[in-house]
């Protein structure tokens, strides 16, 4: 038993619009015929959609030109959107609950903006039959690439937003938009501008930002593992300072290296990057004492431990027990002077950086006075931006390294369906059994939040799911990678 489906990462530091990610899946290899179907049975005889070469930047791209065909009337509602969708008898499943996600997203969000219900929202641009389209085209296309469209499965990088003005249909907006900015607001997705001038434009639209915060799984850099096949997906622009461009990445990769890593808040493992913050409890009391004894004895520990650090990265699988053994480096510094709120921003900040695992541990420091140490477990290649992050988001003077190694068991993610939404369990093994089989916590929380449903039914069911295919403990299984 096993889950051999590729993965997708989505390169979005040049933006995000609807066309550039259909464009990029289908030169990666997803089904034009497939996308084709999908959007006919939405939008009968509306839409024909082409796939032409480009350049962009002096880079080789893929154009997905989606076009009406029809007279089209661009304002409609997410009633109406909804119906269409629920009415599409020929739409595959899978899609019409991603493209009916990505809908209900934009629809809160454009609620939020303009202070009314989500369901008494009147979509203008994205109303019309080519943003329809490259919703259902998007969703068709990474269906036909993953199968099971997970956070697991899609993740993607910070989205560049932009800056300056757009003209709209409410007249000229300030980038990024404020449905933009909902929508990355409510994921806490992280973004970045794209670039130092003022005046980039826009460079993700509200489109292409709920299809990446509805469908993917944050991962800031392209996660570990073998990459297949890369798809580059051109914008309608071609901008003399960058490539306007997507990037969908295609691999088999470890899941454990990107969006769903392990972190951790006062000890305790959480699901993936945010689901320590969001979740766990920061264990801490520390007081507002404002003396840095603590920091300067930190400082003067660096020094001593840095200079026999291993930077190697060498793995080593161990074949009487079939465990990973990766050379690492754990960074730590004593803080006694943080306001305690600011606790699970640090925690974020250093697993955005890449650290792998990210936790706190309460000591007392002398004289009793209350105090934490803060901990990041490190890949030597990311121990840089790592170390910049303890220096940038603490109050210490130093950072302490030491080598580390780490036995992991082989992990695999698996899909399972509760109430037609797919939650992921992760599935640790060693010799050819399955020692842990776990539901992960964000797939959880996000299909409860679709269905309605307290998150605790929702775990209780999908890990009854898993029971049933087989998922655990003792039992047979060969790993994916």
């Amino acid at each position: 038993m096993g889950n051999s489906s590729p993965t997708v990462w989505l390169d979005l530091s040049a933006g995000a619009a609807g066309d550039m990610l259909l464009g990029a899946l289908l030169d990666a290899g997803a089904a034009l015929d497939a996308v084709r179907a999908a959007v006919e049975s939405v939008v009968p005889g509306a839409i024909a959609i082409e796939l032409s070469a480009c350049e962009r930047g002096g880079l080789r791209a893929a154009r997905a030109e989606v076009a009406s065909v029809v007279e089209d009337h661009p304002h409609r509602s997410w009633a109406t959107i909804r119906g269409l969708l629920a009415s599409a008898s020929s739409l595959d499943a899978e899609v019409c609950r991603c493209a009916t996600s990505v809908f209900a997203h934009l629809a809160e969000a454009e609620g939020e903006v303009h202070g009314i219900p989500a369901d008494a929202v009147e979509f203008h641009e994205v109303g019309s039959w080519d943003s329809i389209a490259d919703v259902v085209g998007v969703c068709a296309a990474l269906v036909d690439l993953v199968g099971s469209v997970s956070p697991s499965s899609v993740r993607a990088g910070a989205i560049a937003l932009g800056s300056g003005s757009v003209r709209a249909a409410h007249g000229r907006l300030p980038v990024p938009g404020p449905a933009v900015l909902s929508l990355v607001s409510r994921a806490g997705w992280p973004v970045v501008a794209g670039g130092s001038e003022p005046d980039l434009g826009e460079l993700a639209t509200p489109t292409g930002v709920a299809l990446v915060t509805t469908l993917a799984g944050w991962a800031p850099v392209v996660p570990a593992g073998r990459v297949l096949r890369v798809g580059v997906g051109a914008g309608s622009r071609d901008r003399a300072d960058r490539a306007n461009v997507v990037r969908a990445i295609v691999g088999d990769f470890r899941p454990a290296d990107g969006a769903l890593r392990d972190g951790a808040l006062g000890g305790v493992p959480s699901g993936d990057t945010r689901s320590g913050v969001a979740n766990g409890t920061v264990a801490s009391d520390a007081s507002g004492a404002t003396t840095t004894d603590a920091t300067r004895a930190s400082a003067e520990f660096t020094e001593a431990t840095t200079t026999d650090v291993t930077t190697s990265d060498a793995r080593t699988t161990d074949p009487s027990n079939s465990t990973e053994t990766e050379s690492l480096l754990i960074l730590e510094a004593n803080v006694d002077d943080l306001d305690p709120r600011v606790w699970p921003t640090v925690i974020e900040a250093l697993l955005d950086s890449g650290a792998l695992d990210a936790w706190l541990t309460p000591i007392l420091m002398k004289k009793g006075r209350p105090a934490h140490t803060v901990h990041a477990l490190v890949a030597p290649a990311l121990v840089g931006g790592v170390r910049d992050a303890f220096f940038a988001h603490t109050s210490t003077l130093g950072v302490r390294e030491y080598a580390v190694a780490r036995h992991s068991l082989a992990r695999s993610w698996v899909p399972v369906v509760v109430e037609g939404e797919t939650v992921s369990v992760k599935v640790g093994s060693r010799g050819g059994r399955i020692v842990q089989a776990t539901v992960e916590f964000e797939d959880a929380r996000a299909a409860a939040a679709r269905l309605g449903r307290p998150v605790r039914d929702v775990l209780t069911l999908a890990q009854a799911a898993a029971v049933t295919i087989g998922l655990v403990p003792g039992a047979l299984w060969e790993p994916s990678g």
